[in-house]
C-alpha cells in the first residue's frame, strides 16, 4: 500500500462499530459511514465522517469495514437491495467484516466478493466500547494474506493486537471459540463467587484474591465491578451470548468436537433468556446462581477497578 491513506467505508455504527469507526477517523482516515438508523451515526460527523444513505454508496471507497449483528444483517448490507457489492461498475478493493457471524454466512459473502475481484477478510474482535477506549481491543483476521497485509495498518488503529490466523473463515471459528469461553468463564465466576459469599466472604475480597492469583485475567478483573456492585449495564447480553453458543456448538458438531461444559452453559444461558433476561449484561447470571442457592445478594460498597486504565 502506498503512503497515501486509503479511503474507508464503514457499515454499522452500533456500540462497537461507532467506536471503531471513530478510531479510524482519529487516525486520520477519510471515513464514510452507513448505519440503518442514520441518527446514531451522526455524532461521527464531528470527527470528520461523512454519512451515506445506502451501503452501495460506499462502493467507490478503497476499503470498507462492516460490523453488524447477525448473519442476515451481513448478507443484507452486502448483497441485498442497495448492498455494498451490488454496484455493477464499482467495488472496494478490500472488504473486512468484524461481525460475529456463522462460517456459512461469511462464505456466501466471501464468494460474492471474490467474484468481483474484491479481497474479503473476516476481522472479528475481542472487546467492547470500554476495552476500545482503553486501547486494549484485539483482532483476529483471516482471508487472503495480501488482503491482510493491506488492511493491517487500519486494523491496528483499533487496539493493541492483530493476529492473522490463516485463510478463509478461520477467524470466525477463533471468535466463536473465544465467545464460548467467555460464557463458560462468566458462569464459573458467578458460581464460585456465590460459593464464597455463602460461606461469609465478601465478593470484593474474593475477587481481589482471584485477580491477583494465576487464575486472574484481564476478563476477571474487568467483570469484577459488575459482580461486586451488581451493576449490569449491558456490554454483552445473554441474547447475544446464546447466539454465539449456538454458533459454537454448531461448529463443534460439524467438526466432531465434543463440548459438554459449553453445552450445559448454553442451556443455562438459554433459560436465562427464556425467563426474560434479555437487556442486562451477561454478568447478571450471578443473580440466578444466587437465587438458586437461596441467597439474596446485595450490592457491595467497595472500591474496585475494572483494570482498563487507558494505554
Amino acid at each position: 500500500m502506498s503512503d497515501t491513506k486509503p479511503t474507508v467505508g464503514w457499515i454499522g455504527a452500533g456500540r462497537m462499530g461507532f467506536q471503531l469507526a471513530k478510531r479510524l477517523l482519529d487516525a486520520g482516515y477519510d471515513v464514510a459511514v452507513y448505519n440503518r438508523t442514520k441518527a446514531k451515526a451522526e455524532p461521527l460527523t464531528a470527527s470528520g465522517a461523512t454519512l451515506v444513505d445506502r451501503p452501495v454508496e460506499l462502493a467507490t471507497r478503497d476499503v470498507v469495514f462492516s460490523m453488524v449483528s447477525a448473519d442476515k444483517d451481513l448478507q443484507d448490507v452486502m448483497l441485498g437491495e442497495g448492498g455494498l457489492l451490488t454496484d455493477p461498475d464499482h467495488a472496494p478493493r478490500l472488504v473486512g467484516d468484524a461481525s460475529t457471524v456463522s462460517v456459512e454466512a461469511s462464505e456466501v459473502v466471501r464468494a460474492a466478493a471474490e467474484s468481483r475481484g474484491v479481497g474479503f477478510l473476516a476481522t472479528p474482535v475481542s472487546g467492547n466500547p470500554a476495552v476500545i477506549a482503553a486501547g486494549k481491543l484485539t483482532v483476529a483476521a483471516s482471508g487472503p494474506r495480501a488482503a491482510f497485509d493491506e488492511a493491517e495498518p487500519l486494523l491496528r488503529t483499533w487496539g493493541r493486537g492483530v493476529t492473522y490466523v490463516g485463510e478463509g473463515e478461520l477467524a470466525r471459528i477463533v471468535k466463536i471459540a473465544h465467545n464460548v469461553f467467555l460464557g463458560v468463564v462468566v458462569q464459573s465466576m458467578a458460581e464460585v463467587t456465590v460459593l464464597v459469599e455463602g460461606a461469609g466472604v465478601k465478593r470484593a475480597d474474593f475477587l481481589a484474591f482471584l485477580n491477583d492469583s494465576v487464575m486472574g485475567s484481564v476478563f476477571t478483573q474487568y467483570k469484577t465491578p459488575a459482580l461486586v456492585h451488581l451493576d449490569f449495564t449491558p456490554t454483552f447480553t445473554p441474547v447475544l451470548l446464546q447466539k454465539d453458543f449456538d454458533l459454537g456448538l454448531k461448529a463443534a458438531a460439524r467438526s466432531g468436537v465434543v463440548m459438554p461444559v459449553a453445552s450445559v452453559t448454553r442451556n443455562l444461558v438459554a433459560q436465562e433468556v427464556g425467563n426474560g433476561n434479555t437487556q442486562q449484561d451477561f454478568a447478571s447470571l450471578i443473580l440466578t446462581v444466587a437465587r438458586g442457592s437461596g441467597l439474596d445478594i446485595q450490592p457491595e460498597d467497595a472500591d474496585v477497578s475494572d483494570g482498563l486504565e487507558a494505554e
